[in-house]
């Protein structure tokens, strides 16, 4: 997101198996980066149906958040979705 909050683009970091995805941070702020971008938005999706983060969500925010805060690229938000439409918001929920 540039600094008036309008989406510079859409960046796919990560395609999971059946149980489960790596995410490499640096690709993340690869993308960020070439985009000149002063903040991010992660989002994934949970096919379980399950709204609630995982130990391994909590961290990978955190760990997010670290790097942008070296980089001056903010974290918005991350969120999880569902296929009946409803999500989680870490920022809503006080995890950022």
């Amino acid at each position: 997101m540039n600094r008036s909050n309008s989406v510079l683009g859409i960046l796919p970091v990560s395609k999971g198996g059946i149980s489960g995805t790596v995410t490499d941070i640096r690709l993340i702020f690869q993308g960020a980066i070439k985009a000149n971008a002063s903040g991010i938005i992660v989002c994934h999706n949970h096919p379980s149906g399950n709204l609630n983060p995982s130990e391994s969500d909590i961290k990978l925010t955190h760990k997010i958040k670290e790097a942008g805060t070296l980089m001056d690229i903010l974290l918005f938000d991350h969120l999880i979705i569902i296929s009946d439409g409803s999500y989680y918001s870490f920022a809503d929920n006080g995890l950022l």
